[in-house]
């Protein structure tokens, strides 16, 4: 499931309908995601994410798909906020169910590893010193590359 939302999510509901009345469900997997204070040595007052509608579900889509097909996982969920939010807030929501612990831990680094990266969002940080915006970090392209390594080994 993907939802694009400007509304904040509740963790632990969003968690528990994984497994809800599936009772071969042997483990679940969530990270979320949260708004910084800091971005190196700069605080930060709030970022605004940005979004094309559509575009933005079509890849998550894509992203949801390809973890679908490697791993046997029984439901997946991606939330992603967009808007302005204060350091704190939640901005992401990635889970996995599986009958097995490993498949939904792996498919869970796999899904935030990717969406990082190929997601469509555009993250403008505001700081005393103004607002800029949010360039790509080298260690998420790394983190991703660790499975396109593992695509090599198999």
């Amino acid at each position: 499931m993907i939802r694009v939302q400007r509304e904040d999510f509740d963790f632990g509901q969003e968690v528990a309908a994984l497994s809800a009345g599936n009772k071969g469900v042997g483990g679940v997997c969530a990270f979320s995601g949260l708004v910084r204070e800091m971005a190196g040595e700069t605080e930060i007052s709030a970022m605004t994410l940005e979004h094309y509608p559509g575009m933005t579900e079509k890849a998550l889509a894509e992203i949801e798909a390809e973890a679908q097909t490697r791993w046997p996982l029984e439901k997946t969920l991606i939330i992603h906020r967009y808007g302005r939010l204060e350091p704190g807030d939640q901005i992401v929501l990635v889970a996995a169910s599986s009958a097995h612990r490993d498949a939904a831990f792996d498919a869970c680094r796999f899904l935030i590893d990717w969406l990082k990266t190929e997601a469509p969002f555009w993250k403008l940080e505001e700081s005393e010193k103004g607002a800029s915006w949010v360039e790509a970090k080298d260690s998420d392209t790394q983190a991703q590359a660790r499975w396109l390594e593992k695509d090599q080994e198999d």
